[in-house]
């Protein structure tokens, strides 16, 4: 009975990550409350799993990372790229092997972040489209995590799981072998030509200036000048060239959707409109129209110069994710104003300010020059337009690396394990200044921390309930018409399918315990299929919901759903193929 109540509690996980509509952290807990209820897991062992060294690893290395960022390397190293003439795909084999490489030995959606402002300021600088650059990046910082232990929260959970299983983790650069062989085909298959399967969603030349992203959604107000006013909606045509949608008009707090053509605009009437930030400013200057949240509540300075419109990208761990900008009172408390949001493939019916915001949305925000990239930072909002390039400070790019290697010394030589190695360099990086005390916990990304901790008892319980047993059973039936070989590669596809719908944290914690047990069923060493299971983790290609990296450029690069198809399913099929001989060559069954 056991083995079907943790097999209904895996099902019902995997429905809910699917469904997306709970964060995957609150998934987590709903799991862990349901096997305490259910008796596999004991009231008082609920939360033994946040004491996990996974948890204490993933979350030291979430701060180091920020201090890496903080430190303006990857900035500096940026620098030089932006000031020489370079091909595209010089730019982007450079990109893509600098975000790899940071990714190795940082969060790779922390490498990705700080990237992403630089990829644009080139992309504008060279008159290509973001989108040419976005994909390719965020794909690269999944493949670069995969080389090393801390490069990725699936190969330290790996490496624990292996520690309490066969009596020892693998170490520091046990990943490099296969991950670094997988690494540098993917990077080639992308440089090469792959980048021509990502579409351009902004055409070379344009050089506008701005990154491409789908429509906004905004709203304008109909003055008492306005040449709308009380005119049908059809005279919106006389306005603009059919670019600009209008979605709904709101009067006197009455709401009325995609207004007919002899609906007349009235004085106060608000206009929510969909179109290309161009085509709104150019319909705003025809129509005599204002943006509504432009005035109302604008920021208090004397010289107006000071106010800037900056793009911003909600990030996973936003604390604005699920709230609106209203609750938030946004304006008063962080001094800015939400005059826009865009977002892929959804047509938004609210009030702009009653949108609840969800990670991907691209924002179009106002405020003062010298506070806003601060604000959108305590917000959890990446700055992306007109944002300037922070080269860091020499000593403080020195002094980081300098810990961040210390770190990796005492791991490599044994003296600390990787948790406690990571926890001394979390807490020298708030010691000497390079991050502020106050950035040291909201620099973990806690999401990903709940959702191990309330997780792992999950991954315990598909073990000692036989449930990991009875699913290796059916794998190890078809040993019967086809080798050990063709079962790693199996558990190498399934590994990559689940975590192209669910958290590659949460697969790795399931497909572990599976993976174990095929080995013993096979009599074979398990490392190979650990390792599998460690490689598919990393490998969420396919979608933007199976890793940060791909959500947060789906926005600024304008990506639909099934574009990361495009790109990431040939690429996937390549890490298969030359994955699986790859993990044999260096960990033999």
């Amino acid at each position: 009975m056991e083995k079907e109540i943790v097999f209904g509690i895996l099902l019902l996980a995997i429905g809910l990550f699917a469904w997306g509509k709970l964060r995957y952290d609150l998934v987590a807990i709903i799991c862990l409350l349901l096997l305490v209820i259910s008796g596999l897991v004991p009231a008082n062992e609920a939360f033994l799993g946040f004491s996990h060294p996974a948890v204490i690893t993933v979350a030291m290395i979430l701060v180091v990372s920020h201090g890496l960022s903080k430190s303006g390397l990857i900035e500096w190293i940026a620098k030089w790229m932006m000031e020489k003439e370079l091909s595209f795909s010089l730019q982007l084999a450079l990109l893509c092997l600098m975000v790899s490489l940071a990714s190795a030995f940082m969060n790779n959606v922390g490498a990705l972040a700080m990237t992403i402002p630089l990829v644009i300021h080139i992309a504008n600088k060279s008159g290509h489209s973001p989108s040419s650059y976005l994909m390719p990046i965020a794909f690269a910082s999944l493949l670069g995590g995969m080389t090393t232990l801390i490069g990725t929260p699936p190969n330290i959970i790996i490496s624990t799981f292996r520690s309490s299983h066969s009596g020892g983790e693998f170490s520091m650069f046990d990943f490099s072998p296969v991950g670094l062989g997988l690494t540098f085909i993917g990077l080639l298959f992308i440089i090469l030509g792959g980048w021509r399967l990502v579409p351009k969603r902004l055409p070379e030349g344009e050089g506008n200036g701005k990154f491409n992203i789908e429509d906004y959604i905004t709203e304008v107000v109909v003055t008492k000048d306005s040449k709308l006013k009380e005119e049908p909606r059809s005279a919106i045509m006389e306005f603009t060239k059919g670019n600009i949608q209008v979605l709904n008009t709101i009067r006197a707090s009455q709401m009325t959707f995609a207004p007919g053509r002899k609906f007349i605009f009235k004085e106060n009437d608000i206009i929510t409109i969909q179109g290309d930030p161009t085509d709104i400013q150019e319909f705003i200057d025809a129509s005599n129209t204002k943006l509504a949240g432009k005035e109302k509540d604008a920021p208090k300075i004397k010289n107006s110069e000071d106010i800037i419109l900056t793009e911003a990208v909600v990030m996973g761990n936003s604390k604005i994710v699920g709230r609106t900008a209203s609750s938030m009172n946004l304006s008063y408390r962080y001094g800015m104003n939400l005059l826009a949001i865009s977002r892929r493939n959804q047509k938004i019916r609210k009030r702009i300010d009653q949108v609840s915001f969800q990670e991907g949305d691209v924002l179009l925000v106002q405020g003062e020059n010298d506070k806003i990239d601060e604000a959108l930072d305590n917000l959890g909002c990446l700055p992306l337009a007109d944002r300037g390039i922070n080269l860091g400070q020499p000593k403080k790019i020195l002094l980081t690396l300098s810990i961040f290697g210390l770190s990796l010394f005492l791991i490599v030589s044994g003296f600390l394990p990787v948790e406690l190695a990571f926890t001394l360099a979390a807490i020298l990086t708030v010691l000497f200044k390079i991050i502020p005390l106050r950035e040291l916990y909201t620099s973990i990304d806690w999401p990903v921390i709940i959702l191990l901790g309330a997780f792992l008892p999950l991954g315990t319980a598909l073990e000692t309930s036989g449930g990991a047993s009875w699913i290796a059973e059916k794998i190890l039936q078809l040993q019967e018409n086809f080798p050990p070989w063709f079962l790693l590669g199996l558990v190498l596809v399934v590994t990559m399918f689940l975590s192209d719908i669910i958290n590659n944290a949460a697969t790795v914690v399931l497909m572990a315990p599976i993976a174990m047990s095929v080995a013993s069923g096979l009599g074979v060493n398990a490392d190979p299929f650990l390792m599998a299971v460690a490689v598919g983790g990393s490998c969420a290609f396919l979608t933007p919901i199976g890793h940060q990296s791909n959500a947060l450029v789906m926005g600024p690069g304008g990506y639909a759903f099934t574009d990361y198809l495009r790109l990431g399913a040939p690429l996937e099929v390549l890490i298969v193929l030359i994955g699986t001989p790859l993990i044999l060559f260096f960990w033999p069954l």
